[in-house]
């Protein structure tokens, strides 16, 4: 029986990344342990910069922020995922899809934004170390991190909206494991121009303003570690950027390749795989990046983990 017979007109079916009963298996224990695991790190980690005071620095604030967001952006599209991976027709409604498509892009952006306002952290911090706390006050950091919510909120009421607007007359399956706007595009039988254009002008301007200023950041913070004299200095003032430029080039790199590259280079299996990478595996990197190439983190998990020990 066509599946499509079964369901409400509204519904979409998401196939998800294979039909292979055994691959499904193997997949949903894979990624079910990824998943566990990126919960179990970031919310260790928001645990650490809360409850430790050497870690209550306007640096850790936005790791804070960083790591909630993970949580969340992964929350939005990964059970889902895992769900399909059980069942034969993984079914969501038409609300359902539209609410994981704001969310999706909503928590997606923010951390944009935000890795943005961490190069400025840490271009303050580098470039004018005396003034670090002045300028990075608490009621400054709270702003900055807001911001990133707020500007995400709208951001993402703009692509739902023209995304919502489209007529789905034909076929409801999505040739992917979660809502979002290329294969919803796909699937629509009105002109998708104006929504294409939306996609790579809205998305290509927000995207590229937020690397703009990480590279701007970047480029007055190598040009001060150059002009250190003292070796140490350079490897100190370098070890505490490294971590967020592994994540920046990991992040822009994703987003370059799935939403702003040309329509006719566009393929749905290769978008699937990078997908993949993006709502799975980057929010489980991201808290290791931090912590195992910070020592302050690290120190602070140990005498975590001893404190329970000795409990």
């Amino acid at each position: 029986m066509n599946p499509n017979n079964q369901t409400m007109k509204e519904d979409f079916i998401l196939l998800g990344l294979t039909n292979d009963p055994k691959t499904k298996i193997a997949l949903f224990v894979i990624f079910t342990l990824i998943y566990g695991t990126s919960l179990l790190e970031n919310a260790v980690l928001i645990v650490l910069t809360q409850s430790t005071s050497k870690l209550l620095t306007p640096m850790y604030m936005f790791i804070c922020n960083l790591s909630l967001l993970d949580i969340t952006f992964t929350s939005v599209t990964v059970p889902k995922m895992l769900s399909g991976l059980l069942v034969n027709y993984n079914y969501i409604s038409y609300i359902g899809c539209f609410t994981q498509l704001y969310f999706f892009h909503f928590l997606g952006s923010a951390e944009c934004y935000l890795l943005s306002i961490m190069g400025y952290d840490r271009y303050v911090a580098i470039c004018h170390p005396l003034r670090y706390f002045q300028i990075m006050s608490q009621t400054a950091c709270i702003k900055l991190a807001s911001s990133c919510w707020i500007i995400g909120f709208f951001y993402s009421m703009v692509h739902t909206i023209f995304t919502s607007r489209l007529s789905f007359c034909g076929s409801r399956e999505v040739n992917h494991f979660f809502c979002d706007m290329p294969p919803l595009l796909k699937l629509s039988c009105t002109d998708t121009k104006m929504n294409v254009i939306v996609i790579l002008g809205l998305g290509g301007l927000a995207a590229g303003a937020s690397f703009l200023l990480t590279l701007i950041s970047y480029f007055f913070i190598i040009s001060a570690i150059l002009q250190m004299r003292s070796k140490e200095g350079r490897h100190t003032a370098f070890s505490t950027c490294a971590s967020h430029l592994t994540i920046v080039l990991i992040f822009y790199g994703t987003i370059v390749i799935m939403y702003l590259r040309p329509q006719s280079s566009y393929s749905m299996e290769h978008d699937k795989m990078l997908s993949v990478f993006y709502n799975v595996i980057t929010p489980m990197l991201n808290p290791m990046i931090y912590s195992m190439r910070n020592k302050e983190v690290k120190n602070a998990f140990i005498k975590c983990f001893r404190r329970i020990f000795k409990k």
